[in-house]
């Protein structure tokens, strides 16, 4: 079943295009990374997606149904690349509020669990979270995602602000989470996170498709072995 389907997606802020003809399409249980460099038009895809901005023309559909439809979203959990909680609540009280929002049923010795899993001290949560880190801040918003219990999970740069221990942690979580049928789509600029997860990636270049496929397809069709290097090629 395809859970995202873009038909030739036109997106522009005034006259410049941000997005040209995309279209791409990703299955159930599939996890999908979208590819490129900052400013290139990856969390606007996303935003159009969710129809958090209008497009100019095209088709969007999230579970069969048009991403206009409330109701396409209703599987679907989501962290911005910007992600700013409000400074003054507590990291639990935003926590529960948040999963109470998304319909999810966590007990607290799951929720606990999930926090131990991202090495998110228990004793911070009762702090603002206007006094956390980049990284603290980061892991509330993934905890949130990865508790919703919600079949999609669209995340944009979500290892942006980890260390190298919580990215591992955090990329263990979500292969963990594969197994029980869970799907994502995420935007990254860090290729080797890219390589580790990915079923399949688009590479986004100047508001245009230039790859759609497996990493391996990608590093097989320019004869090298890493994917940075096949990045490189296809976009020069």
């Amino acid at each position: 079943m395809k859970i995202i389907e873009c038909r030739n997606l036109n997106k522009s802020y005034g006259t410049k295009q941000v997005l040209r003809e995309i279209s791409l399409s990703m299955e159930k249980g599939e996890f999908f990374g979208l590819v490129g460099m900052n400013g290139g038009g990856k969390s606007t895809m996303i935003k159009c997606m969710l129809d958090l901005v209008s497009i100019d023309n095209g088709n969007i559909k999230l579970f069969g149904e048009s991403h206009r439809q409330v109701s396409s979203r209703e599987n679907i959990a989501y962290l911005p690349d910007r992600f700013s909680p409000p400074p003054h609540l507590k990291g639990v009280d935003f926590l529960h509020y948040m999963l109470e929002l998304q319909g999810s049923q966590c007990s607290n010795e799951k929720i606990y669990n999930m926090l131990d899993a991202l090495e998110l001290d228990k004793k911070s949560m009762t702090a603002s979270v206007g006094q956390f880190s980049k990284g603290m801040t980061q892991k509330l918003g993934l905890s949130v995602c990865l508790l919703s219990e919600k079949k999609l999970l669209i995340l944009d740069e979500p290892m942006s602000g980890l260390d190298p221990k919580a990215r591992v942690l955090f990329k263990k979580e979500l292969l963990s989470k594969k197994q029980q049928g869970l799907s994502v789509f995420f935007s990254s600029h860090v290729l080797v996170d890219v390589d580790e997860l990915a079923d399949r990636i688009a590479v986004l270049h100047e508001g245009e498709l230039k790859y759609v496929g497996s990493t391996e397809g990608l590093k097989k069709k320019y004869q090298v072995s890493t994917l940075e290097q096949a990045y490189m090629s296809c976009i020069s």
